[in-house]
Formats: structure tokens, C-alpha cells, sequence
């Protein structure tokens, strides 16, 4: 199966941007490949056009998000149904409604497999605003940081990034979530007075 799919990357990857951009949108709601094996090699072969790259993947993968929100709302519940009680879905969706637009983001910065939480939000019937606002704003952040090491370092950026990359997306990741929660902190605090 490795095989396969590295087969798969390396066929993607001859068609540059379009596979980069067929990637980035399908990766959002059903395919198993995330975008960074393509946007890598695209950045790292042009650092001068790295940001452009990661504007094309971070607009695709949030265009797709839309195709996975549509599934989840379309078809998720009745799948889910045969495999977890209603009772527990409906948990699932009281969670997801109250911390939905942070776990979008979360997913769409770090390594998390970001079509479960598009899916989920379709299933949740999250708002489309709310999932393209943090959804652009989540892989946004994590294509672009991509795309700027790239741009900054050149060939350099690809051993910085296969060593250090997983670790900043976490760290990224516990910042976000941190910086959350003060927001809401002061939020409570502001309605409280």
C-alpha cells in the first residue's frame, strides 16, 4: 500500500500545480494524501515561487473543505448510525458546536487528518462562514509557514523542515489553543462585568 501511494505522489507530482491543487482540494474531504507532498518538492524545486504555491494549496484545501462539510451533512449522519449510538453523536455535536471553530483550526494547522473535522462540521451543521473563515485562517497558517522556510532557506529549508516541521505544527498547534482560551477568558470576563 506505501507503494502504491508513493507511486501516486510521484504521478501528481509530474503534473505540478494542477496536481498540487487536485491534491490540496480532494485531501479536505476524502483522499488520503496531504498537500504537503506535492507543495515540498513544487516550493523547494522554485523558492521564489513558494508563497504562490501555498496560496494555491491553502485556496484549494479550503475550497475543499466546502466538498467535505457537503458530505458530512449529506451523508455522515446515516453512516455514523451504523456504527456509534445517536446518544453519542449527539455529544460529539454539542462539543463540536461549542469548539467547533477551534478544532477546525487546530486540524487545518497541524497534522491531524483535517477531512474528519470537515466532515464532522457538515455533520454538526456548522456554518459554512464559520468552517471557511478558520478553516483559511488554519491552512493558511500551515501552508504559508511552509511556503516562507522555503522562501527564506532555499535548499536548506528541506532538512529544517523534515526535522523540525511536525514539532513547530504542535507547538503551533498548543499556542493556538492557548491563545484561544484567553480570548475566551476575556470574553466571560467582559460579559461577566
Amino acid at each position: 500500500m506505501t507503494e502504491l501511494i508513493h507511486h501516486l505522489e510521484e504521478w501528481l507530482l509530474e503534473y505540478g500545480v494542477l496536481g498540487l491543487i487536485l491534491v490540496a482540494f480532494t485531501e479536505s474531504s476524502f483522499f488520503p494524501i496531504p498537500p504537503d507532498v506535492i507543495l515540498l518538492p513544487l516550493a523547494l524545486a522554485d523558492p521564489d515561487r513558494a508563497l504562490l504555491f501555498a496560496l494555491y494549496t491553502t485556496v484549494a484545501s479550503v475550497l475543499g473543505a466546502l466538498l467535505g462539510w457537503f458530505i458530512g451533512r449529506k451523508l455522515g449522519r446515516p453512516i455514523l448510525l451504523k456504527f456509534v449510538s445517536e446518544e453519542l453523536i449527539l455529544r460529539v455535536e454539542h462539543l463540536f458546536k461549542k469548539y467547533g471553530p477551534l478544532a477546525i483550526l487546530i486540524a487545518g494547522f497541524t497534522p491531524i487528518p483535517y477531512k474528519v473535522f470537515t466532515i464532522f462540521a457538515g455533520v454538526a451543521k456548522i456554518r459554512i462562514r464559520v468552517l471557511l473563515i478558520w478553516s483559511l485562517i488554519g491552512r493558511g497558517l500551515r501552508f504559508f509557514l511552509e511556503g516562507i522556510i522555503i522562501f527564506w532557506l532555499g535548499e536548506r529549508a528541506k532538512p529544517f523542515i523534515e526535522e523540525n516541521f511536525t514539532m513547530i505544527t504542535i507547538v503551533g498547534g498548543l499556542l493556538i489553543v492557548v491563545i484561544y482560551l484567553v480570548y475566551r477568558f476575556i470574553q466571560k470576563r467582559k460579559q461577566a462585568a
